[in-house]
């Protein structure tokens, strides 16, 4: 009876032991499941976005022959070293030239859908090499709208037979187009650039970081290390939790109602933007910072202060040191949420239609979130395509920024 006993208590152990096994196993592939469905998703999104994007980095360009010789533009090459040889270019006859090439080599029906401001390639072309004046040269030019449209195959049927019957003759093509990574926001989908929007972005982020990290790195040692322990600073701390989950619309409505209010003239600008953002930022930076200053070992401030080391020299010479990995990382997460905001923005501003990058902090501006938003609301399909580059470029951004962060932060870990 005792030994059945036993049995039958061994073969309880090997079952638990089994249901144990067994769930562990069941949590393994769980958790490899949502790995690989966490990875399909990432690629999903990746692949779509690039295959999108691939027509918005290009542009339909007419090619033809432009014939400067013979004195076709009376000017003198030393004002192509001046301010503006577009403008001396121009008043030289280059847009009636160019026309007249135009419609010898295409046709008039297919010139006349040449892009009105397509002389100004022409014009920044000649400007860096004067020796093209009184030569004959090969230009590929931006096409208007409507043909870009037919030769997408969704404009207006005469359209689509131009577009097709000058593509079938080599003289229509889409082309990489460099200038969308250096012109600013334009009407056209065939004018349109992404640097103003871009250099927006940098100065915004360049402002938001200025102020938002060592501002929230202070506090977060101040709350951690030196403020005493009250029912003052406890109201500060639920303050701040509570201010890193409020929603960031009310952070522009803040924005609007105190930045706008001291600058009113600085609206749309990176500096008005930044301080806006920095303001949704600093509650994530001191969270993460407080977690990282409290998990230094309390050893290390018990050694700094044997040796003779004062409050401050422990917490800046010894604790400080050893937590920055960790606010560093509170402060990845905090910028890259950061660069993707358009609600606060669009609540100061930054929604304006700005046809050039801006200058300085000052100027007015737009950012890459906001600039897709509003590309996004068109109804040309070419601007669906410049919005999907656009989001590769915001990607891109995100990933220059996270990777120079994370950099940091393993550098710093590496040396303590």
């Amino acid at each position: 009876m005792t030994e059945l006993s036993h049995q039958e208590r061994a073969q309880r152990i090997a079952n638990r032991l089994a249901q144990r096994h067994a769930s562990e196993r069941r949590f393994r592939a769980l958790g490899f499941f949502a790995v690989a469905l966490s990875a399909l998703v990432l690629a999903f999104l990746l692949v779509t976005m690039t295959a999108n994007a691939v027509g918005g980095f290009k542009r339909a360009e007419l090619a033809f022959k432009l014939d400067l010789s013979g004195g076709m533009l009376q000017i003198d090459p030393s004002q192509l070293a001046g301010d503006n040889p577009a403008s001396a270019l121009e008043t030289a006859g280059l847009r009636d030239v160019l026309q007249f090439a135009a419609a010898k080599a295409l046709g008039d029906k297919a010139a006349s859908e040449l892009d009105p401001d397509a002389w100004r390639d022409v014009a920044r072309k000649i400007a860096a090499d004067p020796a093209l004046l009184n030569t004959s040269f090969d230009v590929s030019l931006p096409a208007s709208d409507d043909l870009a449209s037919g030769l997408r195959g969704d404009g207006a049927p005469a359209m689509v037979a131009l577009a097709n019957d000058l593509a079938a003759k080599g003289q229509l093509s889409t082309r990489f187009d460099p200038g969308f990574l250096t012109r600013s926001d334009a009407t056209s989908p065939q004018s349109v650039g992404i640097w103003g929007a871009l250099k927006g972005s940098m100065l915004t982020m360049l402002v938001t970081l200025a102020l938002a990290f060592p501002i929230g790195v202070f506090a977060a040692v101040y709350l951690e290390e030196f403020a005493p322990r009250n029912r003052w600073t406890d109201l500060i701390e639920v303050s701040i939790n509570n201010l890193a989950a409020v929603p960031s619309i009310i952070f522009g409505l803040l924005g609007l109602a105190l930045f706008l209010t001291i600058f009113p003239y600085w609206r749309s600008a990176p500096l008005i933007g930044g301080m806006t953002l920095a303001l949704m930022t600093m509650p994530v930076i001191v969270i993460s910072g407080r977690n990282a200053i409290k998990a230094v070992p309390p050893s290390i401030r018990d050694a700094a202060l044997a040796v003779g080391a004062s409050k401050v020299q422990t917490v800046f010479h010894h604790v400080l040191p050893l937590a920055l990995p960790g606010i560093l990382t509170g402060t990845i997460i905090g910028m890259a949420r950061a660069l993707g905001e358009t609600a606060p923005l669009l609540m100061i501003g930054m929604k304006a239609f700005v046809a050039t990058a801006p200058a300085g902090f000052t100027s007015p501006s737009s950012v890459l979130p906001v600039q897709i938003f509003l590309w996004s609301d068109e109804i040309n399909r070419g601007f669906v395509e410049r919005t999907s580059a656009a989001i590769i470029v915001l990607l891109m951004f995100l990933l220059v920024m996270n990777g120079t962060a994370i950099y940091l932060r393993n550098r710093f870990e590496n040396r303590w």
